[in-house]
């Protein structure tokens, strides 16, 4: 007994000794929309300001993709997405993430933690394993799927213990899927939408769902959810992570009304402000349950905001991506550089800026180096250890990243350099409106773009025809991390 008692003791102390862990993961989040990356903002976001004053901001990081499934993909797995794919899940597409890919939540379990997933899952499920017998294969109808089976290729297959959520707010099918399995059966089409939207198109997919759903309603369940599973692990000595992949700003922008005008940008601007509200709710669940402390908060976006933002610069005077040029897709800047913060117990300092290269692909063999996780070779093969940016040891650990978001450009970032491989930086399409305004000159129809990102950060001098040599250095430097497979330090062959 006393050997069995010495077990336990020393079970739970090792777990003590490991940090919670919490990502916060906004959708369609431009770096201008948060007070603490931009002074200028018309967005109040109190909770995220101070979580930032509290932890470390990242002013240079970086989602893989300047689209939602691929940003995931690569955060969740080490691994750049254009390795693999470039598209996104259309709602009833296969798995995207492959049964023997490690990721972040399997590290973590095999770690000790306890692994939770609750909002936008977006990467894909085997809708085929409960379609009826006899059906057209590529039906989306709500008739020709058993809704009662329990279904495969979603989070808990690949690391996580719980998952709630409705896959994508602007995707069928529209009801809320718990674990693997639909706890309210879709039972009709959707062919459009009940309600009004307070900003822009509903941008919602025809399909199945609940003849009861309610868009406005998503945010508020999800945000409930993740406060009640925060709650179910005060006194619990097990570590536990939370991935928390917010739906919001996303379209539709569905703020709730005691939002409307809680902000000088719009209906958008309100939106943003009920997501700081719902991950205010969520910090502060933390604090009551006497987690806080010993939890690490990371914070960032799957990619810059939708092209709603050129109006709104224009009728509000908000820019959501300010000081950068482009938006959701484009490989500009503007696409795929995020707010990011890290609030770490212990580690980070309370309102330190930090100005260097990062990526969300870094926090797999960050995660991993604090635990003394051995990543094996053929995982995590493009993260980058941020333990020395984090204490503050090193000034940079990574020099070079790579921006995609289809097979028809690529955007590589070395050292100063930014190299858009490509006519443009545009993917969405160019606001000739917006650019005069901002003081872009027209387009000088160079086969690729070359900005100093030091001397340039809004990118609007290219100078790719006075640096032949650097153009060309730029673009071997892409094929071979293309063609290496990998580009983590550890997996370098001189080391």
């Amino acid at each position: 007994m006393k050997t069995l008692a010495l077990l336990f003791a020393l079970t739970a102390t090792a777990f003590a000794a490991k940090p919670n862990i919490v990502i916060l993961y906004a959708d369609d989040l431009g770096l201008g929309d948060l007070g603490c990356f931009n002074a200028d903002s018309k967005i109040p976001t109190p909770n995220l300001d101070k979580l930032a004053a509290e932890g470390m901001r990242f002013t240079d990081a970086h989602s893989s993709s300047g689209i939602c499934t691929p940003s995931r993909y690569a955060m969740l797995t080490g691994r750049h997405h254009w390795r693999e794919f470039h598209g996104i899940d259309g709602g009833f597409d296969k798995p995207f993430i492959k049964p023997e890919r490690l990721t972040l939540p399997e590290m973590l379990r095999e770690s000790g933690y306890a692994t939770a997933c609750i909002g936008k899952w977006h990467l894909g499920w085997d809708w085929d394993s409960i379609r009826k017998p006899g059906s057209p294969p590529k039906s989306k109808s709500h008739a020709d799927f058993d809704w009662t089976k329990p279904f495969r290729g979603g989070p808990l297959d690949h690391g996580f213990d719980r998952y709630f959520g409705d896959n994508v707010i602007n995707f069928p099918p529209y009801a809320w899927i718990e674990d693997d399995r639909f706890p309210a059966a879709p039972d009709i089409d959707f062919t459009k939408t009940p309600k009004a939207t307070k900003e822009g198109a509903w941008e919602c997919r025809p399909g199945p769902g609940r003849s009861d759903w309610d868009f406005y309603m998503v945010l508020p369940t999800l945000t409930e959810k993740g406060v009640e599973y925060i709650r179910s692990r005060k006194g619990n000595d097990q570590p536990f992570f939370l991935y928390f992949p917010l739906p919001s700003p996303h379209a539709p922008i569905v703020p709730n009304d005691k939002f409307d005008g809680t902000s000088e940008a719009g209906a958008y601007g309100d939106f943003v402000v009920q997501t700081d509200d719902s991950c205010g709710q969520l910090l502060n669940a933390l604090r009551e349950a006497g987690l806080y402390e010993n939890t690490i908060v990371i914070f960032s976006a799957d990619n810059g905001a939708e092209r709603y933002a050129y109006p709104r610069d224009e009728k509000h005077g908000h820019w959501s991506t300010h000081p950068l040029r482009g938006l959701k897709r484009d490989i500009y800047e503007g696409g795929h550089r995020v707010p990011t913060i890290i609030k770490w117990p212990g580690l980070t300092k309370p309102g330190k800026e930090c100005a260097a290269l990062i990526s969300q692909i870094d926090f797999m063999a960050t995660l991993a180096s604090s635990l003394g996780f051995a990543l094996p070779e053929n995982a995590a093969e493009d993260s980058h250890d941020l333990m020395p940016l984090l204490k503050g040891e090193k000034e940079s650990v990574r020099t070079t990243h790579i921006h995609n978001t289809n097979p028809n450009g690529y955007a590589i970032r070395h050292g100063k350099w930014t190299l858009i491989d490509a006519k443009t930086g545009y993917v969405s399409g160019v606001d000739k409106e917006w650019e005069k305004r901002h003081g872009y000159e027209p387009d000088d129809n160079s086969p690729v773009e070359l900005y100093d990102m030091e001397q340039d950060i809004g990118q609007k001098n290219n100078v790719a025809a006075g640096n032949p040599e650097i153009v060309k250095e730029m673009q071997e430097l892409l094929a071979k991390i293309k063609a290496d497979g990998h580009s983590a330090p550890r997996l370098a062959k001189d080391q």
